[in-house]
């Protein structure tokens, strides 16, 4: 289960896709709840701006990977340079070689869709990484990778965060927005069962009479479709607040109690996001199409904010996690400042990656342990940041581009054709 799965990035999902609870008018509800300590701030981390290194010809020239690519060996592949000059000094190598070691179970006996590698080419990187010591993580990297450029080489990274909420576990004044678990009659059907033409092609509904239907949107969830049901796993106190949790997909819910309750993507109703961020910015209501613009305007106009947002038919629902997390698409916690999101067709989960862009925050190693519903093609990464109002602030605002290498054992290149 992947952390975010509900639709992508922060700064471009909202422009992209989005889905969220209703917005509830000032003073609604009964008294305004204890609010969440951290990451409730609307500020911006101004970026640090940096220098991309270029991006590696490709023949025959081409700006982008054809559309029809199924893998990153059908986008092209090119072999990119020694990495041990490339890779800054810093915390972040370290922390990817943490969470390089979380992913080596799973990367070594995982099918690779994106046809770089198979799982026994891991096998020595794993072995050296179970004990390298972290002070020296980028000779690791250099000693036991070489890179490669997918495609055009041409990278998108934005950010996402594990967001902070007020919330309770019961319905009480204060906390009168429902947070569902999934229904038990929304049904996954795998098309490939029934076509050979619909391989890899999944719908979701449910069942009316002897139809297979779609399952409610939005506007009938939020009017009380489910209510009554017993699906109400939490009630959150801020629907605005609510809404950016269902994007990231993942959160922590600040009970009044001080206590905390862990919740994770636990599916999606099947119907098509619309980004409602792109659908304000087209409109003239809101500028840049940040997580703060869209947030500011969504309080500020809440009955047309509840209008705007029922025009994205999609609706997520949680369940409550324990243990370790947020878990990522590989069934392991995911690392602050060390994850990416990508396409598993043209990045191994659970391999390194090399970003080089135009802020500096994200430029390093980062493995790519997770998955996200906007996070399509090559060269397209989102940056998990971690929890509170820090990471909050980076990944609200996080939009880099620059260039991307895929690091792969020794070895790998020379058997994809790339001397």
């Amino acid at each position: 289960m992947s952390l975010r799965r509900s639709g992508g990035a922060l700064a471009a999902a909202l422009l992209l896709s989005a889905c969220a609870g209703g917005v509830i008018p000032p003073g609604a509800g009964g008294p305004a709840p204890v609010r969440p300590p951290r990451g409730g701030g609307e500020t911006v981390t101004s970026p640090v701006p940096a220098t991309p290194r270029p991006t590696l010809p490709v023949t025959p020239p081409t700006a982008t990977p054809p559309a029809d690519s199924a893998n990153a060996v059908s986008a092209g592949i090119a072999r990119g340079p020694d990495i041990a000059s490339l890779i800054p000094p810093g915390e972040r190598s370290r922390k990817a070689l943490q969470a390089f070691r979380l992913s080596c179970p799973s990367l070594m006996r995982r099918t690779d869709q994106s046809g770089l590698t198979s799982g026994s080419d891991w096998n020595n990187a794993c072995a050296a990484a179970s004990s390298w010591p972290e002070s020296s993580a980028n000779e690791f990297f250099s000693r036991y990778f070489e890179a490669v450029q997918v495609g055009a080489g041409t990278a998108f990274v934005t950010g996402y965060y594990e967001p902070e909420i007020a919330g309770a576990r019961s319905r009480q004044p204060g906390y009168q927005v429902p947070i569902y678990r999934r229904p038990s009659h929304l049904i996954d059907v795998n098309l490939g069962l029934f076509s050979d033409s619909l391989k890899g092609k999944t719908i979701r509904g449910k069942v009316e009479g002897s139809n297979f239907v779609p399952f409610d949107d939005r506007s009938q969830i939020v009017a009380g479709s489910l209510a009554g049901r017993g699906l109400e796993l939490a009630w959150a106190a801020d629907p605005v607040e609510f809404f950016f949790l269902q994007v990231q997909g993942s959160g922590r819910l600040l009970l009044p109690d001080g206590g905390v309750m862990r919740i994770g993507y636990d599916g999606q109703n099947g119907r098509d996001y619309t980004g409602i961020g792109k659908l304000m910015k087209d409109r003239g209501l809101i500028q840049a199409g940040s997580m703060q613009d869209i947030m500011q305007y969504l309080r500020a106009h809440p009955e047309e904010g509840a209008a705007i947002m029922n025009e994205n038919k999609s609706f997520v629902f949680f369940r409550e996690l324990t243990g370790v997390g947020p878990l990522g698409a590989m069934g392991v916690a995911v690392t602050p400042e060390a994850t990416v999101a990508a396409d598993p067709r043209y990045v191994p989960l659970g391999a390194p990656v090399l970003l080089s862009l135009d802020r500096a925050e994200p430029n390093g190693i980062w493995i790519a342990q997770d998955t996200g519903g906007a996070i399509k093609g090559a060269n397209r990464f989102d940056s998990f940041w971690g929890a509170g109002s820090n990471a909050r602030g980076i990944a609200g605002g996080m939009s880099a581009r620059g260039s991307a290498l895929i690091l792969l054992p020794v070895g790998s290149a020379a058997r994809l054709g790339q001397n």
